[in-house]
């Protein structure tokens, strides 16, 4: 239950990322095309945050991945799948959650849903 409750989480903050990124973010950068190939003036400083924690924490997302297939590829009898798995799915969603923290403040909710998914990830794989 508590995996089904994490990767519902994720699904819905990834939706929700997605959408009000475009319209708040990506919208007004437009020319008309899907990405803008243009100059636009200097973001507002509130933005500014989110988006050095968003390009972060595609490296730790990576980070996550390599640490799969690190373990897949030298030592795949050390650990179960599942472990495996969600300890890269707990440690990239804190790394990512502490990540928004810092850059906006606190003052961007993300933080919150990434801490979240990897608590109920982490209770998920330690419940008895």
């Amino acid at each position: 239950m508590m995996f089904a409750v994490a990767g519902l989480l994720a699904l819905v903050t990834g939706l929700v990322h997605s959408i009000l990124g475009e319209v708040m973010i990506f919208r007004p950068l437009r020319n008309g095309s899907l990405i803008s190939t243009t100059s636009s003036a200097p973001l507002a400083k509130r933005t500014i945050g989110i988006l050095w924690a968003t390009w972060h924490l595609v490296t730790v997302f990576g980070w996550a991945f390599a640490g799969i297939l690190l373990q897949l590829a030298f030592a795949p009898q050390a650990a179960s799948t599942t472990g495996l798995v969600v300890t890269a799915i707990v440690f990239a969603n804190v790394g990512g959650g502490l990540l928004v923290l810092v850059g906006t403040k606190g003052r961007h909710p993300g933080w919150i849903a990434l801490l979240a998914v990897a608590a109920f990830a982490w209770f998920g794989v330690n419940a008895a």
